[in-house]
């Protein structure tokens, strides 16, 4: 099959920290069983400027063509693309990917993302981008959400898409560890994130500041300064390769991040297939899942406490092995394709 992906989140090089991988790991998946993949990258300069995007000038990087418009995709924008692809299918990621290819009047699947609910939901961008994306899921073939808590969230606001409306989970590719809690040593908590504010990594520093853990953060961004400075407890390892992340994990005990505003996660799918007992936010991101209490658990406050004074660690940490197996990235991949 061949398959163009359009959006505009996508990494041009692999030095791009804070660029997410996520649809680059459905088409290196998707690769990996035969399917010919092109990716279109529109790129909204404004949007990309205001979201401190690297910049990249109109023109190819591998089987990515990156294509810079000053307007939002007004006017003939077939003009500009050069890849020359005729595409069985055409999958669309984030607000301007999905109003980009309806702009182009062909078929195609629209890929939902907590960014989509914040541009139908904030009135900031109800003059144009809520228009044209509300126009864009009305001739998409289907709607593809990136977690279970996303589609709930969705279907709330446009219940009338619920026939088409699926969910495209992501899926990991490194090992699956079966660990067992090691009650003989100092319990390690680990955190990984992009260092802002809706990680919440603050809450976590709080919650291990009276406990006797060791706690790791790995991680850069904007709060690390502010993060550093709360307590002498955390080892802060700055950004790490995803390799040296996998390895952190495998050390330790517990993975907290109560982020909220999350579209998926795949740390916490890589930190239960790790071997860590894994805390998210309820109703965000990976909730849809971790199962509290069963395979991990929701965030609250006094929650690694409660984890390090239970005896039930062993039970949680079958259960997630066991349910990681379901969420492979060669599953994702074609789960994603079988919804189509």
């Amino acid at each position: 099959m061949k398959i163009l992906v359009i959006t505009d989140l996508y990494p041009i090089k692999s030095d791009e920290k804070f660029t997410p991988k996520t649809i680059q790991n459905f088409v290196q998946g998707w690769e990996k069983l035969g399917h010919e993949v092109r990716v279109i990258k529109p790129n909204f300069l404004l949007n990309s400027f205001i979201r401190k995007k690297p910049f990249y000038k109109s023109g190819f990087y591998g089987n990515v063509e990156n294509i810079n418009y000053f307007l939002p995709f007004l006017g003939d924008i077939k003009k500009k693309i050069k890849t020359e692809f005729e595409p069985d299918k055409i999958i669309a990621h984030m607000p301007s990917g999905i109003i980009f290819a309806n702009c182009l009047g062909l078929d195609f699947v629209a890929g939902v993302h907590v960014s989509d609910l914040e541009v139908l939901t904030n009135p900031l961008y109800s003059i144009y981008f809520k228009t044209e994306l509300e126009k864009a899921y009305k001739n998409s073939r289907k709607i593809a959400c990136r977690s279970e808590v996303i589609k709930n969230k969705f279907l709330k606001l446009y219940p009338e898409f619920e026939d088409k409306t699926f969910v495209c989970y992501s899926g990991i590719s490194c090992p699956i560890v079966k660990r067992e809690w090691n009650r003989d040593r100092k319990i390690r908590v680990l955190v990984c994130a992009n260092l802002i504010k809706r990680k919440n990594v603050d809450k976590v520093i709080k919650e291990c500041e009276n406990l006797d853990v060791e706690l790791t953060i790995i991680g850069e961004g904007k709060e690390f300064e502010h993060l550093r400075g709360m307590s002498e407890k955390p080892i802060f390892t700055g950004w790490l390769e995803h390799e040296k992340v996998l390895e952190k994990m495998r050390e330790a005990d517990i993975f907290s991040l109560p982020s909220v505003n999350e579209t998926f996660g795949m740390v916490y799918l890589e930190a239960m297939a790790s071997g860590c007992i894994t805390v998210c936010s309820e109703n965000d991101g990976a909730a849809g899942i971790i199962k509290n209490g069963k395979n991990g658990f929701f965030w609250k406050d006094g929650i690694i406490g409660e984890i390090i004074n239970s005896d039930n660690q062993n039970e949680i940490l079958n259960s997630a092995y066991y349910t990681i197996f379901n969420y492979t990235s060669d599953k994702a991949c074609l789960n994603y394709l079988k919804n189509l």
